[in-house]
């Protein structure tokens, strides 16, 4: 594997992950008060670009990191309006 490759994938595992804590909170405390809907929406906007821009590029770690990014952000979303 070569590093640029390698980097993507620390990258993508690294940024998705990072939604994991918001969701896991929001799950116990099942609120959402501290998550701007706003966030919500342009984080998954932004996302779903990236995904659209990796299948045109061909791009597999920036489709696979984004793809279960967008749908980790879609789930914290969905909190937000269930219980915001």
């Amino acid at each position: 594997m070569n590093y640029i490759l390698f980097i993507g994938l620390i990258a993508g595992i690294l940024t998705t992950i990072s939604l994991l804590p918001q969701i896991i909170k929001t799950l116990k405390l099942k609120e959402t008060r501290d998550i701007s809907l706003l966030w919500c929406i342009t984080i998954f906007t932004g996302i779903f670009l990236w995904v659209i821009y990796g299948f045109l590029i061909k791009d597999v770690p920036l489709i696979v990191a984004n793809s279960v990014s967008l749908i980790l952000v879609s789930i914290v979303l969905f909190l937000k309006l269930k219980f915001g």
